[in-house]
């Protein structure tokens, strides 16, 4: 992998954005491109919003009426990527956090905010990367070691209070 560029917004003022969460981000999507042997450099957005707004994009773009943590739109597919022509970076893609929705699973499942929102990165990136687990069975369980080896390896090891529950 050559470069990674994250550019990240902030478009919600319910939750203060805490520091180094930005950092934080960049090393979950660079961390994710190397697990998986990104080839080239890439760009992707990274855009923080509140349950109204993330509720909002959910019906519009899933038609489903409820707030979400986290909302992933690739750009790409099977590997092939719209290109920045300025830069010649693939474009992955979009992820949308709730931030509300973040510090509530923070508490419910009993880790730090840094954690809820890394782990909330590099599930999407996977997404962005073409991974699901709408379907569960073996994709989902791929998916969730690939997000556990990610973690591990900046630093957020799992504890014994995650939770895999309904999304």
């Amino acid at each position: 992998m050559d470069s990674v560029k994250v550019v990240i917004s902030n478009d919600q003022k319910v939750v203060k954005v805490p520091t180094g969460i930005r950092l934080l981000i960049r090393r979950c999507c660079h961390a994710v491109l190397e697990l998986e042997g990104f080839e080239g450099s890439a760009e992707v957005s990274v855009r923080f919003v509140d349950n109204q707004q993330i509720r909002e994009l959910n019906r519009e773009f899933r038609n489903i009426d409820k707030e979400t943590d986290v909302l992933s739109f690739p750009l790409g597919e099977n590997g092939v990527y719209d290109i920045n022509h300025d830069t010649g970076a693939k474009l992955l893609g979009d992820i949308v956090i709730s931030m509300e929705k973040a510090v509530e699973q923070a508490e419910l499942y009993n880790h730090p905010l840094q954690r809820e929102i890394g782990f909330l990165t590099v599930h999407s990136m996977l997404h962005l990367l073409g991974y699901d687990h709408e379907n569960g069975g073996i994709e989902e369980v791929h998916m969730r070691e690939k997000e556990e080896t990610v973690l591990t390896q900046i630093g957020w090891k799992r504890d014994n209070s995650y939770y895999m529950g309904d999304e």
